[in-house]
């Protein structure tokens, strides 16, 4: 047989006498004296109403049963009762100590043997004493899984939205209430369709929250907003579905009472509350609280506070008025003016030459403006992998109650070289391809060396540029190029080296300029085939030109790739001369003007015009690169390029001394794309001004997609008025507006 012993599970008698003593103190709440007297119980009062119950025991039985105390006892009882805290920690460290001594909870375990006799007792079950079967025996039946629940779209539950008591709050704002909740309610996503109801009684609660959110941000700070799902009724055409409704009453809508702003003395005096433009009595709107807060941060580092700080605002409500005292803390902080600058880091240039970017000087009063302008032309340069700009104090005193401030500049030199490619073709030009390589800082500050090369089927060159931007003055560029270029055009046929130097200021993507200016001085060397009228065929001659250029522009247009209103005007003027045989000078020169005409926000006119002329020399004394040609993309779309004006026997252009082209355009926007109309007429001359005869016009329609960078522009254009041999049609892709 097997023998069990039952565990002894007796509590230890120290554990017994503090239970009885805890569970005597929780059954009998006394009131705690500090005495040494024993506590007397009185006896319960004696009433003859009440009824007598008879004793169930007498008190000298009771006293019998009950076993004498110990001295071991006498002692436990005296002894000081232990806290709560101790006790748990004592008897929870006592049942871990049993826990030990009893492995598995069995007494039968605690000798520490690893293995207990069993007594040889007979095994009366006979399947006890079988063998089990290989396991290769046993059958395994493949769990079958319950079906797929049906779709969601068949188990749910559509319902409607309705809102009710929102129509006059919702007249009185400009935004719509109703249809800012509408573009944010949850209710309303995924087609007014839930699993169950509990689903929509949730999107119903995350409404409510969401109602009381746009009141409040309109300025209704105390709205009742109650919900319910009724339950669908009716049937057929009758039913009406299951509705979740929001009941939402406004109140009232709070208004601005007193404006007070909390701020040290400022020049101009009244330059916090003009910024903040806040007025009494209008509603307190979310929106326009923090947008004139806004308008405070931007104003004060404009008017020389670089250092201000508008803290939090706080909006005292009285329900009984319906207004809200309003008040702005703002640390002004020192007055200053611009001092010198700080750099460090990798350095790409030194202060000096940030200096030499800045548009301010020592002295100015702080603009955040023009700041920022510096830091975008750090940014422009391209040296940079991360740059930063940001005033320092200096507690230098500039006079006036002001202070310097020192523009600090952490530059971090990015890659100086870069190499780039481009691919094009061009009706008449060909296919074009160029690539280059530039180190941008290979003589600092920003001296760069640019070798580029040029493949086509027109045109074949390569050469050398030294660029330093912006020398000694901001946007102002100092250019050197020689290069050798070989250029077969239906027009010429050129062997061409060049040298020139030049000093410009022109507009750049990042600061469009207002006056622009060029000036520099070029030699060529170009030997170039083209027809000769003495001789009667095509003959190749050799042509050295010594040349001046001279340009200025005023831009007054709102954009330099892509502009809507305003107009530009360049002129050019050359003078140079053919230097073999003598000095034979002529001049060139050129005048363009544009102008742009917006008549509502997605429609503008545009128009164009141009004159050049070539005076003091003979046609066929002037280089054939060097004559006026027109037709092609930036001239007269629809024709071929340089195919208007005089032809030779062969119908191929020799080119002009005069020029006029014309265009008109009308543009039309819509989002990021955009579609242009478009006419173009002009025409050059073989006499040294425009004779307005023969005019040539093209037609067409463009696409424009509107980037950051400006419009890609595709124009599809065909000949008006069009003679045998020229196309019915020509394609122009570019960047940036025709003109």
């Amino acid at each position: 047989m097997i023998r069990r012993e039952k565990p002894n599970r007796e509590i230890p008698r120290s554990a017994a006498v503090s239970l009885a003593v805890l569970a005597a103190l929780i059954a009998v709440p006394v009131l705690a004296q500090e005495s040494d007297e024993p506590l007397s119980v009185p006896a319960p009062p004696q009433d003859a109403s009440l009824p007598q119950v008879p004793a169930i025991i007498e008190d000298e039985e009771f006293e019998q049963a009950v076993p004498a105390l110990s001295p071991e006892d006498d002692v436990e009882l005296d002894r000081e009762l232990e806290s709560i805290e101790d006790f748990e920690r004592r008897l929870a460290t006592e049942e871990a100590k049993s826990a030990d001594d009893v492995p598995l909870g069995d007494p039968a375990l605690a000798d520490g043997d690893k293995s207990e006799e069993i007594s040889d007792a007979p095994v009366r079950d006979a399947e006890l004493a079988q063998p089990l079967p290989p396991i290769e025996s046993f059958e395994v039946t493949p769990v079958e899984f319950a079906e797929a629940a049906p779709d969601e779209e068949s188990t749910s539950i559509a319902y409607r939205v309705q809102v009710n008591g929102l129509e006059k709050a919702d007249d009185e704002t400009k935004v719509g209430l109703r249809s800012l909740f509408n573009g944010l309610s949850a209710l309303r996503e995924n087609g007014r369709k839930a699993a169950n109801v509990a689903m929509v009684q949730a999107r119903l609660e995350q409404d409510s929250e969401l109602m009381q959110t746009i009141l409040a941000s309109e300025g209704w700070y105390s709205p009742v907003v109650k919900t319910r799902i009724d339950l669908p009724t009716g049937e057929g055409e009758n039913a009406v579905p299951m509705t979740a409704v929001i009941d939402v009453v406004p109140g009232t809508r709070y208004v601005l009472g007193t404006i007070e702003v909390v701020a040290d003395p400022m020049e101009p005096p009244g330059l916090i509350v003009d910024s903040l433009a806040l007025q009494p009595d209008e509603p307190i709107i979310a929106e326009r609280v923090q947008g004139a807060e806004a308008n405070v941060s931007l104003a004060l580092p404009q008017q020389g506070y670089p250092f201000a700080e508008v803290g939090q605002r706080s909006i005292l409500l009285d329900r009984d008025t319906g207004k809200g005292d309003y008040k702005l803390p703002v640390t002004v902080g020192p007055r200053s003016r611009f001092g010198g600058f700080e750099t460090e880091g990798d350095l790409a240039f030194n202060a000096d030459h940030i200096e030499v970017l800045a548009r301010f000087d020592r002295g100015e009063l702080y603009d955040s403006r023009k700041e920022d302008d510096l830091r975008k032309a750090l940014v422009a340069t391209g040296l940079f992998s991360s740059i930063s700009v940001e005033p320092k104090r200096t507690g230098e005193s500039a006079g006036d109650g002001t202070e310097y401030v020192t523009m600090y500049v952490k530059q971090d030199a990015g890659p100086p070289r870069t190499i780039a490619g481009t691919v094009g073709y061009g009706s008449g030009e060909g296919l074009r391809a160029e690539a280059t390589w530039t180190h941008r800082n290979l003589f600092p500050p920003e001296g760069a060396l640019i070798a580029h090369a040029v493949a086509g089927t027109k045109e074949q060159g390569a050469g050398l540029t030294f660029r330093r931007s912006n020398a000694g003055k901001r946007d102002r560029t100092f250019e050197v190029v020689a290069e050798a270029l070989h250029s077969q055009y239906d027009a010429y046929s050129a062997y061409t080296g060049r040298l020139a130097a030049q000093m410009r200021r022109t507009s750049t993507p990042l600061w469009q300029e207002k006056f622009t200016y060029a000036f520099g001085v070029e030699l060529l060397a170009t030997a170039e085939r083209a027809w000769d009228y003495d001789l009667g065929r095509n003959d190749r001659k050799t042509y050295y030109i010594g040349a001046l250029n001279g340009q200025v522009g005023i831009d007054f247009s709102d954009d330099l790739l892509d502009p809507t209103k305003g107009f530009r005007v360049t002129a050019l003027v050359q003078p140079e001369g053919s230097l073999q045989g003598g000095f034979n000078p002529y001049v060139r020169a050129r005048v363009d003007a544009s102008g742009y005409f917006p008549v509502s926000d997605s429609l503008v006119l545009a128009g164009r015009v141009r004159f050049g002329t070539i005076q003091g020399v003979s046609r066929d004394a002037i280089p054939p690169s060097r004559r006026f040609y027109a037709g092609g993309g930036g001239s007269v779309r629809g024709y071929a390029y340089q195919k208007l004006g005089p032809l030779d026997p062969d119908g191929d252009p020799i080119g002009g001394r005069s020029l006029f082209e014309t265009s008109a355009e009308v543009r039309y926007r819509f989002g990021d794309f955009g579609v242009v109309g478009f006419v173009d007429a002009g025409q050059s001359y073989a006499a040294t001004t425009p004779q307005f005869s023969d005019i040539r016009y093209g037609a067409g329609i463009g696409a424009r997609y509107y980037t950051n960078f400006g419009p890609m522009r595709i124009d599809l254009a065909t000949p008006v008025n069009r003679k045998p041999g020229e196309g019915r049609f020509n394609l122009y892709v570019s960047i940036g507006q025709a003109f």
